[in-house]
């Protein structure tokens, strides 16, 4: 369960789509999931923040997140080949942050609500509806899998501000 680097914005790695994971049960697929969860624990221990972290994150082009919430709504759960099933009207905007680029806040706009299908890690498929912040979260971290990071949704060139900015005006 070792901990791994994180990939940094400009690593055309992060731009790669993910290849659905085809046997949960795999040693590959083991691994990845405890790699996610010791860098997803290890990053919020350096960093102070961080809820999840998706497997295009460390190098690993699995369809596969690792989600903690931190105020304990969800998880810790690995959720395996991902995808939103629906999606709500009403949208909201926020500052996105990521661990590919932690000094960096992104305006972006996303869905109130989201329903999303996955596999659990013994391969029962589950369906979470998500609202609001966990909404955002899974919303950000099935982008990632998609290939398409935060500043590829910024509502415009205005979009962009360092963390210490964004919470000073808080």
């Amino acid at each position: 369960m070792p901990v791994r680097e994180i990939l940094l914005l400009g690593n055309l790695q992060l731009w790669q789509p993910s290849s659905a994971v085809t046997d949960v049960h795999a040693t590959e697929t083991r691994e990845i999931i405890s790699d996610l969860a010791a860098t997803l624990s290890d990053f919020r221990h350096r960093q102070g923040f961080g809820r999840a972290i998706a497997a295009p994150q460390i190098g690993a082009h699995r369809r596969i997140l690792f989600v903690k919430m931190t105020d304990g709504s969800f998880g810790p759960a690995p959720l395996i080949n991902p995808a939103i099933i629906r999606v709500s009207e009403e949208t909201m905007e926020l500052w996105d942050d990521c661990f590919s680029f932690p000094d960096l806040m992104v305006r972006v706009r996303r869905h109130v609500e989201v329903d999303v299908s996955y596999l659990d890690e013994r391969g029962q498929q589950q369906i979470v509806a998500a609202r609001g912040d966990l909404s955002e979260l899974l919303q950000h971290e099935i982008d990632h899998l998609d290939g398409i990071l935060a500043t590829d949704r910024a509502i415009e060139a205005r979009s962009f501000a360092l963390r210490s900015q964004v919470f000073k005006q808080a």
